[in-house]
């Protein structure tokens, strides 16, 4: 079963979605590649109070919430803390914008449902004028690796090699989606 793109919507991250979030970040395939609970519940309390210019949604399924989505500014995570942790950022152009998301239940992976949220945010995106938009999967993360391509992005040649395990991503949307799920 393919994801049909027209029964996703994307709204806000609100406060009460928090225990919902908790809840998706503790299941393995989440944790697999976004790390600790209560860190990442800590960074999205900074994202909804405002210390954290990142930008966090819900995807829903036909109502449903399904699964988290973000874009970031690249230029505003250059801190010194942060370049400490992931020197690469500073070989990003300027500008770029970022995307990251998971998909809540592990049963719905490789059903497209990934590929079709990623190119509705990179549309939205390209639409509010963002011309350098980025995914950085884990380079081992093949399944999120051949979403992306689905969804319009391409390996920026560049910066392979260059930026630790991540496999930085291009949006291109003259790359229709393609492929199965």
């Amino acid at each position: 079963m393919k994801a049909d793109a027209g029964a996703i919507t994307i709204r806000p991250v609100t406060e009460a979605d928090l225990p919902m979030l908790a809840r998706w970040l503790a299941r393995e395939h989440v944790r697999q590649w976004w790390g600790d609970v209560d860190t990442q519940i800590g960074r999205l309390r900074a994202k909804l109070d405002g210390r954290d210019s990142t930008r966090p949604f819900i995807f829903e399924l036909e109502g449903a919430p399904a699964g988290y989505v973000q874009y970031s500014f690249f230029d505003d995570n250059r801190t010194p803390a942060q370049l400490a942790e992931t020197p690469w950022l500073d070989l990003l152009p300027n500008g770029a914008v970022g995307i990251d998301l998971f998909i809540a239940e592990a049963g719905s992976l490789s059903k497209g449902l990934g590929s079709a949220v990623v190119r509705l945010m990179a549309e939205m995106l390209w639409q509010k004028g963002h011309r350098l938009i980025l995914i950085d999967p884990d380079a081992t993360n093949t399944r999120a690796v051949r979403a992306y391509e689905k969804a319009g992005f391409h390996p920026v040649d560049d910066l392979q090699g260059r930026t630790d395990n991540y496999l930085i991503m291009r949006f291109d949307p003259a790359i229709s989606q393609q492929g199965g799920s």
